[in-house]
């Protein structure tokens, strides 16, 4: 099969199922490398048919959309772990934090409901949660949104006016030197605003496949922001300062 041939198939089987890892690819093209399977996937990036990541890509999603949490959850997932243990180590008994919605921040969790600490936060997926539970642990209210997990809107901005917090940790879909901290959506936007101003340190969470790309909202620039990510990047240190290692 040549390769034109292989990555139409390839599209069309990421089409039906929005996601393929490349172990099941290698098993659908049987005697197919690794190797070759990979620059397949990255010639369809290339001509936006798709995202990739490291164990194999997803379907393209538009900037004015989002990724369903239940498959962010399988994407990057060593990355993701690897942060959110950082993260965690960040935050000691006695903080007041706010915490973000998407999968890194549900992460995070895990590793902080056992702290003698305060959580603030608008990710739904807390309620997932019924074991080991010390921390107290606020929900702000607002609209939900099944597909990020996620409560926006004005309820939830009302309850943001009169918070503070001494560390927040937000996501983001889209993390560029230049343009900023982007993600889907208006609401999403305005609720990372108001966070960042009412946080003595903001620390952005966010698996370096966000890195240099673009969401259709933009939330807030990079001043006073320190990243937690999986690997360091030279455009985005002249901006920013990145954790990789604790």
């Amino acid at each position: 099969m040549i390769p034109y041939e292989r990555q139409k198939k390839i599209l069309s089987i990421i089409e039906e199922n929005e996601l393929v890892k490349i172990d099941e690819l290698q098993k659908i093209f049987d005697g197919v490398s690794v190797s070759t399977l990979r620059r397949d996937l990255k010639e369809l990036e290339k001509n936006r048919k798709i995202e990739s990541f490291s164990g194999g890509a997803f379907k393209k999603i538009s900037t004015i959309g989002e990724i369903p949490i239940s498959t962010k959850n399988t994407l990057e997932s060593e990355k993701k772990e690897k942060i959110a243990r950082m993260a965690s180590e960040l935050i000691v008994d006695g903080d007041t934090i706010y915490l973000d919605s998407g999968s890194t921040c549900t992460m995070i969790l895990k590793y902080i409901i056992g702290k003698k600490i305060t959580i603030y936060t608008t990710n739904t997926d807390v309620f997932s949660i019924n074991e080991n539970v010390i921390a107290d642990i606020f929900v702000l209210g607002g609209r939900y949104n099944p597909i990020t997990s996620s409560l926006t809107g004005p309820f939830t901005e009302d309850l943001l006016k009169n918070l503070y917090f001494n560390k927040s940790f937000l996501g983001a879909n889209g993390i560029d030197e230049t343009l900023g901290v982007t993600t889907p959506t208006i609401e999403e936007a305005t609720k990372k605003r108001m966070v960042k101003r009412h946080s003595d340190q903001i620390y952005l969470v966010c698996d370096s496949s966000k890195f240099h790309k673009l969401s259709n909202v933009k939330a807030f620039d990079l001043d006073d922001v320190i990243v937690i990510s999986d690997k360091n990047d030279t455009k985005l240190n002249e901006k920013v300062s990145i954790i990789t290692e604790l």
